[in-house]
């Protein structure tokens, strides 16, 4: 059975190792700003598999400082909300249904607040994560960015 946890000290090198590989669809992430973010993080969990080391989950819920722009443009507009910066997957297990777990498991824990919100790359599109989660209930309300990038600001009313 998967296990979502608190991210502990000796995963952070796995946790920066993942985001490099994926660094073109994620926020880049260095020690520093995982501490920082790690702060802030409402859940910030690593995702374990069959005992290894599968990915993690960063959720940061609403009236915190952090500095991401579209928290701000969630921020601005919702006032209770789960945002989820992001979602790792080690590409050992893709395709396994962890992504599912994970969700399933973020969106029980954001129920309360009454919508989980994230963004998707959406110039140019990545084409798997909106379809995942179109198939989820999850809306776009919106986008950031211009002609060279743009992101899908979705929401999910749970």
């Amino acid at each position: 059975m998967p296990l979502l946890r608190p991210v502990t000290d000796a995963d952070v090198p796995e946790v920066l190792a993942l985001n490099e590989r994926n660094v073109d669809l994620l926020a880049p992430l260095d020690k520093e700003r995982l501490d920082e973010i790690r702060h802030l993080a409402q859940r910030f969990d690593v995702l374990e598999h069959e005992g290894r080391f599968a990915g993690f989950v960063v959720v940061v819920g609403p009236g915190t400082p952090y500095d991401s722009e579209n928290y701000a443009w969630f921020s601005a507009r919702y006032a209770s909300f789960g945002y989820l910066d992001r979602i790792v997957l080690h590409e050992s297990v893709r395709r396994q249904g962890l992504g599912s777990f994970v969700y399933d498991e973020v969106e029980a824990a954001a129920r309360p607040a009454g919508r989980l919100l994230l963004e998707v790359n959406a110039n140019p599109p990545n084409e798997p994560s909106l379809a995942f989660h179109a198939g989820r209930g999850y809306l776009e309300v919106g986008r950031l960015g211009g002609a060279g990038k743009q992101v899908a600001l979705m929401e999910k009313v749970l």
